[in-house]
């Protein structure tokens, strides 16, 4: 069965100089060891690497590893930034790109869409632009712009993508506070801060009743859900001791979280092993996060060949096969 890889990442060398020139608290700063990577203020954000800009670079990488189809996405700051035109044209950039990408490596490549979130009728434009031609799934933050994703000012661009019944990838980013909670060092905002931008963006999902909203949303959480699976018994409490007046979800939490997506980029085969006994193994995929600085490919590998066989190839293949429609 193919291997297929729903989480990892490209750039493009013009939206790299848009945002330089464009990105307004978005900069660039030169670490200790001489690499330059994108800060939001004093925030680290992300690393370029040389594999986020060169699909050929890629499928060697995909070759060497024993990865057949990439579905590639934009990954944060993604295109939150800007004006409504800067913000509209890095969202086209990247995902010409993506576009141009698959059709050179056809056999190879998918690719999830960019939306400009903060402008919800160019972004719908761009939704369907997009899946003409042939975007496969939407990707987007854990927050936008410090908005929640439940906002309900995001509401038609989540009913035009539910009435295609895509999938979402729900990567996180840096959250709202982070350096008020004093994130900025040590990288507390990649280990601490985005998996609490993963985790409230669900668990808001799962407790204002947006799954019963849009019921045909396949949703992936990132990084193997967060907090989420770790959280399962705290929501069920809560669940318990809320006000009926109050409730606005139709299910139970563990419900929702068995209804959710995940990846599988845990960086631990016990952590991958519990998501898989609280959700199940119908509800994981594979992942990289490749060309991060941080990415797990061998990890991954290792990670999912250590599950019994019909739930490696579930993770590994048969899921996204599913999801996807591939």
């Amino acid at each position: 069965m193919p291997v297929i890889d729903v989480h990892t990442h490209m750039f493009t060398t013009r939206w790299l100089e848009l945002l330089k020139s464009e990105g307004g608290i978005y900069n660039i700063q030169t670490r200790p060891d001489g690499q330059q990577e994108i800060f939001r203020g004093n925030t680290p954000v992300v690393l370029p690497q040389l594999g986020h800009f060169d699909y050929d670079l890629r499928i060697k990488h995909m070759d060497a590893a024993g990865i057949d189809i990439s579905i590639v996405s934009l990954t944060c700051p993604n295109v939150y930034w800007g004006n409504e035109d800067v913000s509209c044209r890095a969202a086209r950039e990247s995902n010409d790109n993506m576009a141009q990408a698959q059709t050179t490596y056809p056999d190879r490549i998918r690719w999830f869409t960019s939306l400009p979130w903060e402008y919800p009728d160019r972004a719908i434009e761009e939704l369907d632009r997009t899946c003409r031609n042939g975007a496969s799934g939407v990707m987007v933050l854990a927050n936008v712009a410090g908005r929640s994703l439940t906002d309900p000012f995001f509401a038609p661009i989540w009913a035009a993508i539910d009435a295609r019944g895509l999938p979402v990838l729900v990567h996180p980013t840096d959250p709202p506070g982070v350096d008020s909670m004093d994130m900025t060092k040590f990288d507390l905002s990649w280990s601490v801060g985005f998996m609490f931008d993963t985790t409230l963006a669900f668990a808001r999902m799962i407790f204002e009743g947006f799954f019963d909203l849009y019921p045909n949303l396949k949703m992936i959480a990132s990084h193997g859900g967060g907090t989420l699976p770790y959280l399962v018994g705290r929501f069920e409490k809560g669940d318990e001791v809320e006000l009926a007046v109050r409730r606005q979800m139709k299910r139970k939490p563990t419900d929702y979280l068995r209804h959710i997506h995940y990846d599988c980029i845990t960086y631990n085969p016990g952590a991958l092993r519990y998501l898989i006994s609280v959700v199940g193994a119908d509800r994981v995929m594979f992942g990289t996060d490749w060309p991060h600085w941080v990415h797990d490919t061998k990890g991954s590998f290792a990670n999912t060949e250590a599950l019994p066989k019909d739930q490696c190839e579930a993770v590994r293949s048969g899921n996204a096969l599913r999801v996807f429609g591939l």
